[in-house]
């Protein structure tokens, strides 16, 4: 149970997890098969217990990824006053406060390594009476909340941060929030969505103006919990939201889909090892969201869909993986906000397609977890790959089988999931084994991954015992 019981039977599941590790070994493998479920995802997943925290009534959220990321999310929600449980068959029961009733959380939030949880819930608190301060672990504190917090002060919120808008941060949220127009200077999905969520509790109508369209699971929830708005386009490419505030939202049935970010690690693993064929179920197809897949499909990957179908207006679909000869290509900068969090991977698959692969426009990826774009170029370099570092973006050179990395190397993550999982995808492809150091952190988004790849036939072994079965 997350919050105060209700006097209800329904008792929270315990499950065992698998033991954490540092510190991974990926041993080259053998031709991958068989089919794999990736986690629910995990931008739904947050939103979805925040907005059955904002309905009057119970929520059932089915496939909610059960990670740290979101389950700090669902003890500040607990902390706001939502009640929050885990029931049989992994369904998830949210008793909401309705919109405007917050209360003023006892102690300091604390958030883990979330951004997203981090930057949402900001964006929730600043249009109520309260003050609440927000933490996070040492890789949180040193990511900028600016961004999310600029737009927040118009509407009658005050902060008080560290230098750079870092954490901890303290929100005082407004006691007649304005609505507001905010024109976001760069896409981003999280700002965009803080903006529409402190707006749920101002009168009027709140609008924001993205010059992209960047992923859209907030407004497709709004709409699905019975908010009115209006989403229309714009000269340029881009998109204006309105949101009518102060709704009264209905609790709704969620099912969340596969997360594309995680299911992009089995897909490209299947890419890279010669003689894969794989079944990747009910990943989450959002056409804001999903882009990696079609950019390996213009490097030559076959990849085919099937059993498409949608959950609260987010496609999904199976997707059918085989391995075989890639290319580089250059991979037009516009599609960024769409696949953002899959670069990593991406320059993992480059270094196994011939040529060059061209990534440019993701700066935004240097203030992430870590500095992904130096992340990269650094582990590739230490395992031979030539790669060239960009202020914003790499360029990867790559070749079908890439040279065995230097003996004795240990990639470095920074403490990053997705850097981590990267690197030990590419251990699969390699002639010899790949040491990654930081592997702790994959629970924050993909518990049990070693588990999950293994059932492909894929080694992940505990460095500290290479030859064990994970």
């Amino acid at each position: 149970m997350i919050g105060r019981p209700r006097g209800r039977s329904g008792a929270t599941a315990h499950r065992s997890k698998p033991a954490v590790v540092s510190s991974l070994v990926a041993h080259p493998a053998a031709p991958l098969n068989g089919a794999i479920d990736p986690p629910g995802d995990k931008s739904i997943s947050h939103r979805a217990l925040i907005l059955g925290a904002c309905c009057v009534g119970e929520t059932v959220i089915e496939g909610l990824l059960e990670s740290a990321d979101v389950m700090a999310t669902a003890r500040a929600l607990a902390a706001f006053g939502a009640e929050i449980e885990r029931g049989d068959g992994g369904r998830w029961h949210v008793h909401g406060v309705g919109v405007g009733g917050l209360m003023p959380p006892a102690d300091v939030l604390d958030l883990g390594n979330s951004g997203t949880g981090v930057r949402l819930l900001l964006g929730l608190a600043a249009s109520h009476d309260l003050t609440a301060t927000f933490t996070g672990d040492a890789s949180l504190r040193g990511r900028p909340m600016e961004r999310a917090m600029a737009p927040l002060r118009q509407l009658g919120a005050r902060f008080e941060a560290r230098e750079g808008g870092r954490l901890p941060v303290t929100v005082k949220g407004a006691a007649e929030p304005l609505p507001i127009e905010y024109r976001l200077p760069v896409a981003s999905a999280q700002v965009k969505s803080a903006v529409l969520l402190a707006g749920l509790n101002a009168p009027g109508i709140t609008t924001v103006i993205e010059p992209r369209p960047s992923r859209d699971h907030t407004e497709n929830l709004l709409r699905h919990f019975g908010a009115e708005m209006a989403v229309t386009a714009i000269d340029g490419g881009g998109r204006r939201i309105a949101l009518h505030g102060q709704p009264e939202l209905t609790p709704r049935a969620v099912r969340v889909p596969g997360d594309p970010s995680s299911a992009a690690f089995a897909v490209a693993a299947a890419l890279i090892v010669p003689g894969s064929e794989i079944t990747v179920r009910g990943v989450g197809l959002n056409p804001l969201r999903a882009a990696l897949f079609d950019t390996l499909r213009e490097m030559g990957a076959e990849i085919a869909e099937s059993e498409r179908r949608q959950l609260q207006a987010e496609p999904m679909a199976d997707l059918r993986v085989r391995a075989g000869a890639l290319h580089g290509i250059e991979v037009p900068p516009e599609r960024a906000p769409a696949m953002i969090d899959e670069y990593p991977i991406l320059a993992v698959v480059a270094a196994f397609a011939e040529g060059e692969t061209v990534m440019r426009g993701i700066e935004e990826l240097r203030v992430k977890e870590s500095d992904r774009i130096a992340a990269m170029v650094g582990g590739l370099r230490a395992l031979g790959v030539e790669v060239e570092e960009l202020p914003d973006g790499l360029v990867v050179r790559g070749g079908r089988v890439p040279a065995p990395a230097p003996a004795g190397v240990v990639i470095e993550t920074d403490m990053d999931h997705r850097i981590a999982m990267s690197f030990l995808v590419y251990g699969l492809g390699a002639a010899a084994p790949v040491t990654v150091a930081g592997c702790q952190m994959i629970d924050t988004s993909f518990p049990g991954f070693a588990q999950a790849m293994a059932g492909l036939g894929a080694r992940l072994a505990p460095a500290d015992d290479p030859g064990a079965v994970p």
